[in-house]
């Protein structure tokens, strides 16, 4: 029954796809002319999506290059500091200077110190405003009549002693090394009478500390006298901390070295301390400027992993008006390396006219007779520190320090400065490198010709940051 069904169905759908397949080319004539249309307009947005799919995949690829690349510099730029140190040579790739010589590198550094400090002294207060209220300067400890009383303590803040310098370097293709630099702070009182005080601003004059050329072997300019020797000052929270007996002096000068050697001439000037026979107070102090011949230096220094040593030599004319006199000094000092955790400075100051040289000028370099003239003043001082390191963040310092003058008392009288010491005691920790947080505990005495004197005690407190 089934299969007969079938067969009699197979001839119906025979023709009618015999039908379909005779109409077949009628009907595609028919829509040939709108498929057209539309095949080209959809051939047209299939190429303008390819165009935009290539565009694309080109934008990822200059993204995933450029990713590439800063990734690269970044790279270099951290490794550039580490390939500087081990060849000595700065990472800075070309010069910022318009001005300069092509090549020439610029540097930029300097520090912010903060000092906080509370003084007693027992013969009357330090005058405000002068630098004993910034550091230690024994010339300027009072020293007054038996009895006398200094009051209460008093206490005195301050920054002048920030500062910031400026170098720049070149050398020539020919090995010539030349180097420009400036460096300057804030301890050189305000900028008019109103601002440079501290009653509101507390505002500061900028000082000039160093400013200086050289060439090769040669320097010329301002920086420290070639008689002082910076490497064996100690590690002090005050300023200088051993003043009494330290050659610090800072002049114009013009300096040669070579290997171990070192010579200068540098500005002269001389300070007189006036005539007072017998008297009870000194005489006027003053400066000429009337010297003709500079003051000569050389100086002989050897290091090695135990330190430093170094002697060095001062030749000086004075003069007054038409009277000279001739002095001479010599410095011995250094640093003595005890072990990786301590160490010893020190320094040994004596001659003719050492005065303006040694602790600030605290003895005149002459002294004058009734009839004008002029004599050296022989004075000698030195000091002594130990440095010892607990850890890379706490250390600590002891130091002494003393000065003697020998005053004719029958030419200036009794109430010059005969002698004077101090010792230190302070503690530095620095919680992150570069940043000092230090307290130093000063006791200081002056002693004037008729055995006077007057003390000094100051808690010194100071954070430093140096960049």
């Amino acid at each position: 029954m089934n299969r007969h069904v079938v067969a009699k169905a197979r001839p119906r759908v025979l023709a009618v796809a015999l039908l379909a397949a005779l109409a077949a080319p009628g009907m595609a004539f028919g829509q040939t002319a709108k498929e057209q249309e539309l095949e080209a307009r959809i051939a047209q947005l299939e190429a303008q999506v390819q165009a935009l799919l290539s565009q694309q995949q080109q934008q990822q690829t200059e993204i995933a290059e450029t990713r590439t690349q800063v990734t690269e510099v970044r790279t270099a730029q951290a490794r550039a500091p580490a390939a500087a140190a081990a060849d000595g040579k700065g990472i800075q790739p070309g010069t910022i200077m318009t001005a300069a010589n092509p090549g020439t590198t610029f540097s930029y550094g300097g520090m912010i110190k903060f000092d906080a400090m509370v003084t007693d002294t027992s013969d009357g207060r330090i005058a405000d405003g002068s630098a004993g209220r910034l550091f230690y300067v024994p010339s300027t400890i009072p020293v007054g009549d038996d009895g006398a009383d200094g009051g209460d303590a008093y206490t005195d803040q301050h920054a002048q002693f920030s500062r910031f310098w400026f170098s720049a370097d070149h050398a020539t293709d020919g090995g010539d090394k030349f180097k420009a630099y400036i460096e300057a702070d804030m301890f050189g009182g305000g900028s008019n009478a109103l601002l440079g005080n501290e009653t509101a601003t507390n505002t500061y004059g900028v000082s000039l500390r160093h400013a200086y050329v050289s060439w090769n072997r040669w320097l010329a300019g301002q920086t420290w006298s070639n008689f002082m020797d910076v490497g064996a000052l100690p590690d002090a929270v005050d300023f200088v901390g051993v003043t009494d007996g330290t050659v610090f002096v800072r002049q114009a000068q013009l300096r040669y070295t070579n290997g171990p050697w070192s010579v200068s001439v540098e500005n002269p000037q001389t300070t007189v301390q006036s005539y007072a026979p017998f008297s009870p107070a000194a005489g006027a102090r003053f400066n000429t400027g009337d010297n003709v011949l500079p003051d000569v230096t050389a100086r002989w220094i050897t290091r090695g992993d135990w330190g430093h040593f170094t002697v060095a030599g001062l030749v000086r004319q004075f003069k007054a008006g038409d009277e000279t006199e001739t002095g001479a000094a010599v410095s011995a000092s250094g640093k003595f390396n005890l072990g990786a955790s301590d160490d010893i400075r020190y320094a040994v100051n004596a001659g003719q006219g050492i005065g303006r040289y040694l602790a600030f000028g605290m003895g005149s370099d002459v002294m004058q007779d009734a009839s004008g003239d002029i004599h050296a003043l022989d004075g000698y001082g030195g000091f002594v520190a130990w440095r010892h390191v607990f850890s890379p963040q706490v250390r600590t310092n002891l130091m002494y320090a003393a000065a003697h003058y020998d005053n004719d008392k029958s030419l200036i009288g009794f109430g010059v400065t005969e002698r004077s010491h101090s010792l230190h005691a302070n503690v530095i920790y620095s919680p992150f490198p570069k940043l000092d947080v230090g307290a130093e505990l000063i006791f200081g005495q002056r002693f004037l010709e008729d055995e006077r004197e007057g003390d000094l005690t100051r808690l010194h407190t100071h954070v430093r940051y140096t960049f």
